[in-house]
């Protein structure tokens, strides 16, 4: 029992990674636009946040500097598909490609680098339930994080009128333009949050998840992420519940490998990414059910004067 604790929690760890880089994700696609550089730039937040902690001690500085790092990056992305109506989907690669390289070479002098002793979080009283209490109870606050912003993100993009706006403008830019709404400063501000949490979750595993700096150490996350909006159908609960189905995938190659089952480990370690192929093969069946549920405009470019 105590082994499926520790996968439980661990489930919930790896999960808390892909929930908030999917979250900031679909905060882009729902203003219609399409960030493909995800896995850059969750590399580049790592590294600001692993040479920020490791100079200053402070894990929330360490945060800070990820997701400033996803910010400004992002914001690069937003004006050159934004303003420039450069193509979404080769910028987004490019800077998926720039943020390996970049972060590469920022990291050399971090390889070897260790940070201060790990701090170690418990709710009192929940935390000592035996069981249930190191699964559920002892985790760090951005696991509970990431479900307090799925709450939040619910509420405001079904409860808000500034959500509303958010959704008009990833339906229909041109009948939001028509009200008088800023379209394009509206998406950029989209692109700039959803880039910030992409920071957010780079960061979290190079500080906390780790914790430690390896050169392409995000491996594959990014993508992953970028496919639960998908699999998701663009729903931010449904985000949270495939982020931890994900996160139990790739945790189940190490509980598998604790009690001697004896498959190879390359077989294990492609589990995450094998169930990604199947899940996305298994949703593009029903190109209509995705249709409905994905915004009108999503990947289109905007033109004010057209």
């Amino acid at each position: 029992m105590e082994s499926y604790a520790l996968l439980l929690g661990a489930t919930l760890n790896a999960g808390t990674v892909l929930a908030i880089a999917a979250l900031g994700l679909l905060i882009n696609e729902k203003a219609g636009i399409v960030n493909l550089g995800a896995e850059g730039l969750m590399l580049c937040a790592a590294i600001a946040g692993f040479a920020t902690v490791s100079h200053t001690g402070s894990d929330w500085l360490g945060f800070a500097a990820g997701m400033g790092a996803g910010a400004v990056l992002a914001a690069l992305f937003g004006v050159l598909v934004i303003w420039l109506n450069t193509n979404q989907y080769a910028t987004g690669l490019a800077l998926s490609l720039f943020g390996v390289g970049f972060s590469a070479f920022a990291g050399i002098n971090y390889v070897q680098a260790k940070l201060p002793e790990r701090p170690q979080f418990s709710i009192p009283l929940l935390g000592d339930i035996p069981l249930l209490g190191q699964a559920l109870f002892r985790q760090h606050p951005l696991v509970y994080g990431a479900i307090a912003l799925m709450l939040g993100l619910s509420w405001f993009l079904y409860r808000s009128r500034a959500g509303l706006v958010l959704r008009s403008v990833g339906e229909s830019p041109e009948s939001a333009h028509a009200l008088g709404y800023p379209v394009r400063r509206i998406r950029l501000g989209a692109v700039v949050v959803g880039g910030a949490l992409c920071g957010l979750a780079g960061a979290f595993i190079s500080i906390s998840y780790t914790p430690l700096w390896v050169e392409g150490m995000v491996a594959g996350r990014g993508w992953i992420a970028l496919a639960l909006t998908t699999f998701a159908t663009w729903r931010p609960a449904r985000v949270l519940l495939g982020a931890y189905l994900f996160g139990g995938v790739t945790m189940l190659q190490f509980h598998l490998q604790g009690v001697g089952v004896n498959v190879p480990s390359q077989i294990l370690s492609m589990l995450p990414y094998l169930a990604t192929v199947v899940v996305l093969a298994l949703i593009s069946r029903n190109p209509v059910w995705i249709r409905v549920n994905m915004p009108a405009s999503l990947g289109k470019p905007f033109y004010p004067g057209a």
